[in-house]
């Protein structure tokens, strides 16, 4: 295993971390045989990261992995957890949350804690219920070691929070095709700038990346002068930015974890990608984004609607579909996401108030038309 300095904390990380979040299941519970199995080989080679949070697993994951780590385990690993934001209406929630989480994961300290799922929302009611109060008192109290966030908005709330507190590090959805998504490269670049660790979630979108490729994307891998699989060239784009730090993959069988261990002391060296393989990622970037259906930017210029459309969600998904060749996947993340809420495509009564406001010119009315005919 390779390890890595995690900002400026002064701690060493695997370069590859633990996601607690799709262990094995049997009758839809954590298959603790199996998960067992899997942690502890990680552990036993090297992976010394394990991320865990409040909700993976319906609750079950912080008590699953107590149980583990309980056995000799806990002083071999970093272990990082999160504060469920969402749920945090006054400052005792705060509270009421971590205790209950030092409880479940049967230890009196966390090493890395994130204050999970930001944005701007979210954001601004945790300060307004005394969120850096919270903060200074656990880490003084040495409840917690370092202090982070994980984050889901655009760049300029990420850069927002980022300036906003001494944080030691940030953790960010990035992967060759989200470079401009969310936090992005430049989010990256600004947070490693102000010291802070950096942590890589969904290196393989979910999936996306590696499952269900197109002839296109197959054919780029296997005509490529350099010989690697889907996985190692996605783990490879990350593994060789010197900026970060941890990438983690939320693994689902023994399989993965040998796969994953393998590729990180095989491809986890910094600035280590040739000139080839660069080459190769940027073709297969190129690819996927070929298939996009919507040149949608995500600027959010064209809402609200007054029909409650929710305009950029539908062509980020159509997007999706097209780009990672599978509209059955996304067609169900509409229904969930969209129909259900009532803010899906048939809403639109095609006034064109969302028109005369998109600065890239798009046609939202047809394309509109598109996301329903093809969901």
């Amino acid at each position: 295993m390779i390890y890595r300095e995690m900002g400026n904390t002064g701690e060493e990380v695997s370069i590859l971390g633990f996601g607690c979040m799709r262990f094995p299941l049997k009758d839809n519970k954590i298959d603790k045989k199996k998960s067992k199995e899997m942690l502890i080989y990680a552990i036993d080679n090297g992976i010394n990261y394990i991320d865990t949070a409040y909700p993976y697993h319906n609750g079950e994951s912080e008590i699953f992995v107590g149980e583990v780590l309980k056995d000799g385990y806990r002083e071999k690993v970093k272990l990082a957890t999160k504060l469920p934001s969402w749920l945090v209406n006054k400052r005792e929630d705060m509270y009421k949350y971590i205790y209950e989480q030092l409880e479940k994961l049967q230890t009196n300290y966390i090493d890395f804690y994130l204050i999970h799922n930001l944005n701007k929302k979210d954001y601004t009611r945790l300060k307004e219920n005394g969120l850096f109060d919270f903060i200074k008192d656990i880490k003084e109290r040495s409840i917690v070691k370092h202090i982070g966030f994980s984050f889901h908005d655009t760049l300029d709330v990420f850069k927002e929070i980022v300036d906003d507190y001494y944080w030691d590090f940030a953790q960010i959805q990035y992967n060759y095709i989200d470079e401009d998504y969310q936090a992005g490269t430049d989010g990256l670049m600004y947070a490693r700038e102000k010291g802070l660790g950096i942590v890589i979630m969904e290196p393989l979108r979910g999936g996306a990346l590696v499952n269900n490729l197109s002839n296109d994307i197959t054919n780029i891998i296997n005509n490529s002068s350099t010989s690697k699989s889907a996985v190692e060239w996605a783990f490879k784009f990350l593994y060789d930015k010197k900026e970060i730090d941890v990438v983690l993959s939320g693994m689902s069988s023994l399989e993965q974890v040998v796969d994953n261990i393998n590729i990180a002391s095989k491809e986890g060296i910094k600035e280590s990608m040739s000139k080839y393989e660069k080459e190769t990622i940027k073709e297969l970037r190129d690819m996927f984004k070929s298939k996009i259906r919507v040149n949608c930017t995500g600027c959010k210029y064209c809402i609200p609607c007054p029909n409650e459309v929710k305009i950029p969600t539908c062509f980020e998904l159509l997007n999706n579909a097209y780009m990672f060749n599978n509209i059955e996947e996304y067609k169900k993340q509409y229904n969930m996401y969209l129909v259900d809420s009532g803010n899906d495509a048939k809403k639109c009564v095609g006034c064109g108030l969302c028109e005369e406001k998109c600065p890239q010119h798009i046609n939202i009315i047809e394309k509109l038309k598109e996301v329903k005919d093809t969901f």
